[in-house]
């Protein structure tokens, strides 16, 4: 209980840092790329840093992916990783979707990108904390709105992991090889 309270005092204070300092959170978390002079982005057309997922993309409507753009991967990167996950949910950090070994050049994920295990040329879906392989939209119980955070990484390394494979899983195969990281996190209640 006292982590989450500390969790929560510091990514609000980061966020009014970043308010203050009239730039987004996920320029904040944003790593320059080695050699290049834009750091790693990771944006929606469906939604805005900070600003409320359509329900489009939630239990309360098609619960399709939404579509997000990748920009400025290091050149190092021999993969992608992405997880979305809540750390509002009443139980702890609800893990929404899992993706990994996405080809370092992926710029688009499309709209509504299929729950099969292995998608867009090859990369794999891990196991949302629903139990199931690919994207669990938003589905917060009543009350006030709930962060999403949709987290890339990219790596050196091209995990070596089965489909279905857990958040922990993930991390732990990607530590220490991790090159740049960034996110987008929006924002839905009911």
């Amino acid at each position: 209980m006292k982590t989450h309270i500390w969790k929560t005092i510091c990514l609000s204070l980061a966020m009014l840092l970043c308010a203050l300092a009239d730039t987004s959170i996920s320029t904040l978390f944003a790593e320059e790329t080695e050699g290049g002079s834009e750091p790693m982005q990771i944006q929606s057309s469906a939604f805005d840093e900070g600003a409320t997922i359509p329900k489009k993309h939630t239990c309360e409507g098609e619960d399709v992916s939404p579509h997000l753009s990748i920009s400025a991967p290091p050149a190092e990167a021999k993969s992608l990783v992405l997880i979305c996950d809540d750390p509002d949910a009443p139980v702890g950090t609800w893990v929404h979707w899992v993706l990994f070994g996405l080809a370092p050049d992926t710029r688009d994920l499309p709209e509504g990108v299929p729950s099969d295990a292995e998608v867009l040329g090859g990369a794999k879906h891990g196991r949302n904390d629903f139990g199931n392989l690919g994207y669990g939209g938003p589905c917060p119980p009543p009350g006030p709105a709930h962060r999403y955070f949709f987290k890339l990484y990219a790596v050196d390394t091209e995990p070596v992991l089965n489909v279905g494979a857990t958040k922990a899983e993930v991390l732990q195969a990607i530590e220490g090889h991790i090159l740049a990281e960034t996110q987008l996190m929006g924002r839905y209640g009911r």
